[in-house]
């Protein structure tokens, strides 16, 4: 059986996973979602987060072989983290994520979409350091396939997203090359729609994916379907 570590995108927090650790459980796994830095329980000043910092706080919570989860623009932590150091990195899973280019930012690569559904979608803090959704928007996009009372139960939680951890590359040194990397593309995914999901996992082969028929938080919409593949790709990792 796999240890997974459950990594949260934009705005959200460990919180994101609460009905995913469970069932990991349920199929002998052991599955531990963290908080990335200003995230969630986690305090740090928005002004003093970085790209690095992500990294240096999922190495931290690694302690023995890990298969490392993240979920849209926790891709870029992930990838970060694992070119650090692979040494506990058992696996990579990109579930709707950003799979990171060399000298390309988020931001850079947001812009590279077929298609611009977050066009208008944030709120820019007055001092320009970070952002959040708004209502509107994550009602669509985000929680619009989600059970009811999903939506109160993240406006609960989430927070600002740190700006300068999208706005820098991730720093690709070919360390993490020999890590198993899988992509599971959310096929009703409204905020990062599938034609671009596609573009971003154009380097991996065919039986390196899986298709979940969800919207974009599959965690909250699809629980058991999302363990269920991460079971298959622990399986075969």
């Amino acid at each position: 059986m796999a240890h997974f570590l459950l990594v949260h995108g934009s705005n959200h927090g460990a919180w994101c996973w609460r009905d995913v650790v469970p069932e990991l459980e349920a199929l002998g796994h052991t599955a531990t979602a963290l908080d990335l830095p200003s995230h969630g329980a986690d305090k740090t000043p928005i002004a003093d987060v970085t790209l690095d910092g992500y990294a240096d706080k999922i190495l931290a919570a690694l302690d023995g072989p890990t298969i490392l989860v993240g979920h849209s623009a926790g891709g870029y932590a992930i990838t970060q983290a694992a070119e650090r150091d692979p040494t506990n990195v058992a696996g990579l899973v990109f579930l709707t994520a950003y799979v990171p280019q060399p000298g390309k930012s988020l931001v850079d690569m947001l812009g590279e979409a077929p298609e611009q559904p977050m066009k208008g979608a944030f709120d820019m803090a007055p001092d320009k350091k970070s952002f959040r959704f708004k209502p509107e928007f994550l009602t669509r996009a985000l929680y619009g396939d989600c059970p009811d009372g999903t939506y109160d139960y993240a406006m609960a939680h989430i927070g600002w997203q740190p700006l300068s951890t999208q706005t820098v590359p991730a720093t690709l040194t070919g360390a993490s090359d020999a890590v198993p990397r899988r992509y599971i593309f959310c096929t009703e995914d409204r905020a990062i729609p599938l034609a671009h999901q596609k573009q971003m996992a154009a380097g991996f082969s065919a039986d390196e994916t899986f298709d979940l028929a969800t919207g974009h938080s599959p965690f909250f919409s699809a629980p058991g379907a999302l363990a269920d593949i991460l079971d298959r790709i622990a399986n075969a990792t």
